[in-house]
């Protein structure tokens, strides 16, 4: 276990170029989840003290003590209606995590090994899963085998909540300017994530367009430049975690075109992956700014902070 947590440090220090560093693990039902390192703070053992918290999500199994923090542990198999890790008999591990700005611990059946894998050999799982899903992503071993890669942002929004309401200070400063022609493009493979932001930008009146991938994104923003003259976005929000092409690649991409017009549009990452480190990564990588996952005033202030800007 040493050995691992040494090389998931080392991998979380390595230069982006839209590719997953990513650990597996196993859950009740015996199959390969993963993970993105860049999201862990650590791997241990399950505690034998892990306390009960009353009336709360039956996922939520107790709190522990994490370095004198006190961390909540949600069952992530329980969350996705298996049978429950049977942690107080059985060997068992708790990823602790970073999350919006949140530290959380998931308990699992076992971690299995770190893997490395382009986002391009990251696929959707397609229309066919239902949105109700967790599932937000597939890739494969050499053997065929597949990995899957869960929808944790939806997952805890649904057991913890996620804060969508904007503050009312923040809507009446939204009411003093002309929000209606700063149109923003948003890019997020998370639909729970998507109706989070959609749900702020109706609340201050933003216009706006949604698409699953940065891919996608990236191909429409390159279209309409070529048949328009003055640039129809005032702001992009991109998720980084995406098959793909991920936001560091898309900021990267959008940020070397020659094009002013493209090159010179804002683009913020939008992240769960919410420490110091990720958002000087993505200054690093061309990003104009960086906010956490699902925090309404968060995105709403980024909003009217680039309509300023583009007023000045």
């Amino acid at each position: 276990m040493e050995n691992m947590l040494d090389e998931i440090s080392q991998r979380a220090n390595l230069a982006f170029s839209n590719q997953m560093e990513m650990l597996t693990f196993f859950l009740t039902d015996k199959q390969q989840y993963g993970i993105n390192v860049f999201k862990i703070i650590e791997v241990i053992e399950t505690p034998k003290e892990v306390t009960q918290i009353p009336q709360t999500s039956p996922a939520i199994v107790g709190a522990i003590d994490f370095r004198g923090k006190v961390v909540t542990v949600i069952d992530i198999s329980i969350a996705l209606n298996m049978q429950p890790v049977n942690y107080s008999k059985e060997l068992s591990y708790i990823i602790v995590c970073e999350y919006s700005g949140m530290i959380q611990g998931l308990l699992v059946s076992q971690p299995n090994k770190l893997i490395t894998r382009s986002w391009q050999d990251i696929k959707s799982p397609g229309s066919s899963f239902q949105e109700s899903a967790y599932l937000t992503a597939l890739t494969y071993e050499k053997n065929g085998d597949a990995i899957q890669i869960l929808d944790i942002e939806k997952i805890l929004s649904e057991i913890i909540g996620a804060d969508d309401i904007i503050a009312d200070d923040i809507l009446a400063k939204g009411r003093q300017v002309d929000i209606s022609r700063f149109k923003i493009l948003l890019a997020d493979d998370s639909k729970s994530a998507r109706n989070q932001i959609e749900k702020t930008l109706q609340q201050l009146g933003a216009p706006f367009e949604s698409f699953d991938s940065a891919t996608a994104a990236f191909a429409h923003i390159m279209q309409i430049y070529e048949s328009q003259s003055s640039p129809p976005y005032g702001l992009i929000i991109s998720d980084i975690e995406m098959p793909g092409m991920d936001g560091f690649t898309f900021a990267k991409s959008l940020k070397k075109q020659t094009d002013t017009r493209l090159s010179s549009i804002p683009i913020a990452l939008h992240s769960s992956m919410s420490n110091e480190s990720n958002r000087l990564k993505a200054i690093e990588m061309g990003a104009d700014d960086f906010i956490p996952k699902y925090q309404a005033n968060s995105i709403a202030t980024l909003v009217l902070k680039w309509l300023e800007k583009s007023d000045s």
